[in-house]
């Protein structure tokens, strides 16, 4: 047997069974290293491959395929500082539970440490931001070498899967040549009897014992102030988790805190105990003096709010019970009593059972109260100014199809998300990067999104639309239909917020950042349509015309930093005024 078999049934019998393990597809960047095993993904029958030049914006791509279709996703690349390239992507899956599969080619081992070119340290490079690191073999074409390439990508798959889900790393060292024999006989199922999987792994869900449910539901029954906290959720389990937590929450009379990116604020579950102005009226210090619960119930990652995060930590005599379904470790306020590892709709079924129904009480219906009028005045108030960057959160709720999504980037877009997008009838999802909360390789994550859904807008600053300028190559080669809203202020508009602004001297420098760029020519080199909207009327009309097309649509509106600062202070003090008023009343 000669050197192109050994590479080419041995790699084969990988990819074969990445598929008979639940894998569709596979994002590759080119290179030659990786030639054999691009060209085996390429062969697959079962596999769609997607190429894609720059490999930290492939790597984003495949985070965002992952993250709609909850299933592991393949990236590919070629030796040396190409894999460099994946990190940040990798750590935000490992950050967000994302599964992806990491294949990264290498020298062989007599070429490491030799000065040969495109060769650095390969093995274990990601550290502890995979799940799992193998240095695969040298290829060999024999039963028992097949077998172990195919283990090898069934527990690649299966622990990608695993609670909680997160990347693995396969490195390959390949000698040459390179170029495997895609017309060889049996080249998927040389030494296999049937068409199953080597080895089935089977990921199962943790719960509680009926025990269990019975001790947590006595908690709730013995406190009537508690609070129920939903971060961010995976997609394939918000309409049943949505359900079950609002049927809780309603049972015990508890408001929820929910977050954007928890699903729980759009949809046709029932919504009456769901909260979403939390993070303007707990920046009072009053409210949150009167607003010390007995209990704390916590579902999904931490929120994106800073003031609930500290109304959380503040809350230290209060029982907190922190649910993870998958078997993690969400608690950075350090304040959980209960770590409970169960998947967080069984949680609620289970513990319901052991519930009687409360009639409303004066703790919920304060805290209403106190939503409802927040709601009111920065509804009301943000209508009176110009162009203000939380209005474009209501105005694309307001015109967005049913079914639609959000995909939000971090620093203020995804915080005017969080105090200006309301509860609502109509299905909205909102999708964002918050493992790392970086601004890179949001847009590439975003453009994948947009396969799964009609209409997906994208949501963005100058600053990180300008770190992810190369994602854009994606929409045009294929031919995906992505609108992009581009605020731009010219700089890093969350610095304005932050304590830095008040050091004047060097501000602007190294926080401001301005680049002063025309984003129109940037659009244009990516064949996708550009219009400035100066306006509301000419946001309404943009975003109008926006949803009705095919293809890259980027509707550009400038803001004033300075301006947004003010606005955005302006009414959160409105809120707290108000809030103080309401509590003087009461006493």
């Amino acid at each position: 047997m000669n050197s192109i078999d050994d590479m080419t049934f041995y790699l084969a019998a990988f990819v074969d069974e990445l598929v008979k393990s639940g894998l569709e597809d596979a994002v590759v960047s080119p290179g030659s290293r990786s030639t054999p095993i691009a060209l085996l993904l390429a062969e697959h029958p079962d596999i769609h491959v997607t190429v894609l030049i720059d490999e930290r914006s492939a790597a984003f791509y495949a985070l965002g395929l992952a993250k709609t279709k909850n299933k592991p996703v393949a990236i590919l690349c070629t030796s040396g500082t190409a894999a460099t390239n994946y990190y940040p992507a990798i750590v935000e899956a490992f950050q967000s539970r994302l599964p992806l599969i990491v294949l990264t080619a290498d020298r062989p081992h007599e070429l490491r440490d030799v000065g040969a070119p495109q060769a650095i340290d390969q093995v274990k490079m990601y550290g502890d931001y995979v799940k799992w690191f193998v240095e695969m073999s040298l290829p060999e074409d024999t039963d028992h070498m097949i077998r172990y390439a195919r283990t090898m990508a069934a527990r690649a798959t299966g622990t990608s899967l695993s609670a909680p889900m997160g990347p693995v790393h396969l490195n390959f060292p390949l000698r040459e040549p390179l170029i495997p024999n895609l017309e060889a006989e049996e080249l998927w199922a040389k030494y296999k009897e049937s068409n199953e999987s080597i080895v089935e792994v089977n990921v199962g869900e943790y719960s509680i014992s009926d025990d269990q449910a019975g001790f947590f539901a006595m908690l709730m029954n013995d406190r009537k102030k508690g609070i129920i906290v939903c971060g961010e959720m995976p997609q394939s389990m918000c309409d049943t988790f949505s359900n079950a937590i609002t049927e809780l929450s309603q049972t015990l009379q508890y408001p929820i805190f929910a977050d954007p990116l928890s699903g729980l604020r759009t949809g046709t579950h029932a919504k009456e105990t769901v909260m979403e102005g939390y993070d303007a009226f707990l920046r009072s210090d009053e409210v949150k003096k009167n607003l010390e619960p007995e209990i704390i119930i916590r579902f999904g990652a931490m929120p994106v709010s800073k003031f609930l995060m500290q109304y959380i930590s503040k809350s230290s005599s209060a029982i907190q019970i922190v649910v993870d379904g998958d078997g993690g470790w969400r608690d950075p306020t350090l304040q959980a009593s209960y770590m409970v590892h169960a998947e967080e709709t069984i949680f609620c079924h289970k513990v319901m059972r052991n519930l009687s129904a409360r009639d409303s009480f004066e703790w919920m219906d304060g805290i209403k109260l106190l939503n409802d009028r927040t709601k009111k005045i920065l509804s009301h108030e943000q209508e009176e100014v110009g162009m203000f960057e939380g209005r474009v959160i209501t105005e694309l709720q307001t015109m967005l199809p049913d079914s639609s999504a959000i995909f939000v980037g971090n620093s203020m877009p995804i915080r005017d998300v969080d105090t200006f997008f309301y509860t609502d009838d109509k299905k909205l999802t909102v999708l964002a990067n918050r493992g790392a909360n970086g601004i890179d390789g949001v847009v590439s994550t975003a453009l994948a999104a947009s396969k799964a859904y009609e209409n997906l807008v994208l949501v963005i600053g100058d600053l990180s639309f300008y770190h992810d300028m190369n994602g854009l190559l994606a929409a045009k080669l294929l031919k995906l239909n992505v609108t992009i809203v581009l605020v731009n202020n010219n700089g890093g508009g969350i610095f304005s917020f932050l304590p830095q602004s008040k050091v004047e001297k060097h501000f602007e420098t190294l926080f401001g950042t301005p680049t002063g760029i025309n984003f129109e020519h940037a659009v244009k080199l990516y064949e996708g349509d550009y219009v400035r909207a100066e306006s509301w009327s000419d946001f309404q009309e943009a975003v109008s015309y926006s949803i009705t097309q095919k293809g890259l649509k980027v509707i550009e509106v400038p803001t004033n930093r300075a301006e947004n600062e003010e606005i955005h202070r302006k009414l959160w003090k409105n809120v707290s005024q108000e809030m103080i008023s309401m509590l003087d009343k009461e006493e």
